[in-house]
């Protein structure tokens, strides 16, 4: 008898358990279930991406000084920067320079750091090749324009739900002068309010 009741209050603990898996894999289900749907049709359609995107960095040959702060900041000494000394002018002089995008983490310190604004981060985000030693861009390559979606006629851009407006959950229709539901990173350093200097 004892045996038998063992049985049925382990039977009712894994019944419990199992119920209480269920429910955790339900919850979610029915959490994506309350998201907006969107699809996008990749490549005739793309995402515009936010403001903070970092992408492909740009590069400009006549603001670069050569004075490899890019180089010290960077995590993994990415950024070759290639100079010689120009005893006329007593100045480094810049031959060449170059990011392997195939190893770059894309954290951006280099264009945070860099004193000139040589370095800025674009919105391209389609760096897929063949051959990785394509993604080895020079200063040619870096000094390209950016690649904008809204600047294509091929593609469709599509608002991501950061710009969408609160009521609105389909970002293919939304005018570009709607207003978005959140604030943009210039609106919230406006209204951020800035500490007061302290009194000696």
């Amino acid at each position: 008898m004892l045996k038998f009741l063992n049985q049925v209050t382990n039977y009712g603990k894994e019944s419990i358990q199992a119920a209480r898996y269920i429910g955790q894999g339900l919850s979610v289900t029915f959490d994506h279930m309350k998201r907006r749907p969107i699809t996008v049709q990749y490549p005739y359609e793309k995402l515009i991406p936010s403001e903070r995107f970092r992408g492909r960095i740009h590069f400009e040959f006549d603001k670069c000084i050569s004075c490899e702060v890019c180089v010290r900041v960077c995590p993994i000494n990415l950024p070759v920067v290639d100079w010689e000394f120009n005893k006329e002018i007593k100045k480094k002089q810049l031959k060449h320079y170059s990011i392997d995008f195939g190893v770059c983490i894309f954290c951006a310190n280099c264009v945070e750091y860099c004193p000139t604004n040589c370095l800025s981060v674009t919105e391209e985000y389609e760096l897929s090749t063949f051959d990785r030693h394509e993604l080895n861009f020079d200063n040619v390559a870096m000094g390209r324009l950016p690649y904008k979606v809204t600047q294509d006629p091929m593609v469709t851009p599509i608002r991501e739900f950061a710009y969408l407006p609160e009521s609105e959950i389909d970002g293919h229709n939304v005018d570009h002068t709607a207003p978005r539901a959140g604030q943009t990173p210039a609106e919230i350093v406006a209204s951020t309010p800035k500490p007061e200097p302290k009194e000696d």
